[in-house]
């Protein structure tokens, strides 16, 4: 078992002569499970290394990985928008609609898109440098990067090119996360699942999205909502008394994909091969995806009543009650969705982080992007403890207690 803080625990030496295929699971609840209880993180895949790091050997001398123990801590953040800003009086000139009518409605007067040679890797990597600048960590000294996104530049995904750029020599592992707007979130707990009980140090964690490329400019519905943008925050290896993620809380539902998707669709074109009739449908025809599509009302009412739920359920797993928390920091979606959790957590206006009149809706990006932002400005200081949460597509909807610094 583990507590909330996502501890994995081990059991002492001798026991391990007496277990068969321990299980080690980790739960949407924050929490963790397996055999025994302790302050330690059991790494070592043999009996026999256990024992040689209990004998004395030191890690050095042994490849065996070693009994660790490990909180983590966010160190560092960055992002990096594009360089065209695209107004509500802009979007007016293409479909019927104007500032008022999208400004009441989403809270949202301006965003980025990306255009010429702009790219979602480029502004990636920008977000990354600068949050492993504040960190004060090396590339070379980074264990994992993972690139949270919906709209990779590459089908097998982007976080490979992201460590390339960053010049990381040592080759390590990097990968996408495609959970939408809860992806930074899902990030973090992933991070701190590698931190705690795979031994790494240092795992930067990217938000990054551009749903622009998958958006009806002539749907005033949903082409006024979205933008694009990168985030990043460099989580740290720290001891177990400095740990800075709380506790957390993950859910998905996929039957709610109906309310929000950008399903696969076949392109309309006519093969020469297979017309003869003697391979029914081959070759297949080529696919693309289609542009997002939402049910606004629905969206708005799964976001009200679950984003507070899960909050709720992590600040309890922490320990941690709404009234302590210095920061309330959502995904930015919708204004109205974020005055509404703060409201149903009696968060005060003025410890709410919202970014979204100047950004829209940039899915992954938007936890990190606000969270630098508030960094950078001094709002949010070492020591603060931050209720965040994303939802999305999927429908996906995760809360992590963390503190900053």
């Amino acid at each position: 078992m583990a507590n909330a803080s996502g501890f994995v625990t081990a059991p002492s030496v001798p026991s391990l002569r007496r277990m068969i295929q321990p299980s080690i699971g980790i739960y949407r609840s924050g929490f963790c499970s397996s055999y025994g209880i302790s302050k330690r993180v059991f790494c070592s895949s043999t009996i026999e290394g256990a024992e040689k790091f209990a004998s004395g050997v030191s890690p050095s001398e042994s490849r065996v990985p070693r009994l660790v123990s490990k909180g983590c801590k966010l160190v560092g953040c960055g992002s990096a928008v594009p360089t065209l800003k695209i107004s509500n009086d802009d979007l007016a000139k293409i479909v019927e609609t104007s500032d008022e009518w999208i400004s009441v409605r989403t809270g949202i007067r301006n965003r980025r898109v990306l255009s010429g040679k702009d790219s979602l890797t480029a502004l990636s990597v920008e977000a990354a440098r600068k949050a492993l600048e504040m960190a004060q960590v090396d590339p070379d000294d980074v264990d994992l990067v993972l690139m949270c996104t919906s709209t990779p530049e590459d089908l097998f995904g982007s976080a490979p090119q992201i460590q390339k750029a960053l010049g990381c020599k040592r080759n390590p592992l990097a990968y996408d996360i495609t959970a939408a707007c809860s992806g930074f979130v899902l990030g973090l707990v992933s991070a701190a699942c590698y931190i705690r009980g795979g031994g790494f140090n240092n795992v930067l964690v990217i938000g990054a999205d551009a749903l622009s490329r998958y958006v009806d400019w002539t749907d005033r519905g949903t082409c006024i909502l979205f933008g694009d943008a990168a985030g990043a925050v460099l989580v740290q290896a720290c001891d177990s008394e400095e740990d800075g993620l709380f506790g957390f809380d993950l859910h998905s539902d996929g039957d709610g994909q109906r309310h929000l998707n950008a399903s696969i669709k076949e392109t309309e074109t006519d093969h020469a091969l297979g017309t003869n009739g003697s391979v029914l449908g081959f070759p297949p025809r080529q696919s693309s995806y289609s542009c997002i599509q939402m049910n606004g009302k629905e969206v708005f009412r799964f976001a009200v009543r679950c984003v507070p739920q899960s909050i709720e359920s992590a600040l309890q797993k922490a320990g941690v009650s709404s009234s302590s928390i210095d920061w309330l920091l959502l995904h930015q979606a919708n204004q109205r969705i974020i005055d509404a959790v703060a409201t149903r957590l009696e968060v005060p206006q003025e410890r709410v982080l919202s970014n979204l009149a100047n950004y829209g809706n940039t899915s992954a990006a938007s936890i990190p992007l606000a969270l630098d932002e508030a960094v950078r400005s001094g709002k949010v200081k070492a020591g603060h403890t931050i209720a965040a949460a994303g939802f999305g597509a999927g429908l996906t909807w995760g809360s992590a207690i963390v503190r900053w610094g």
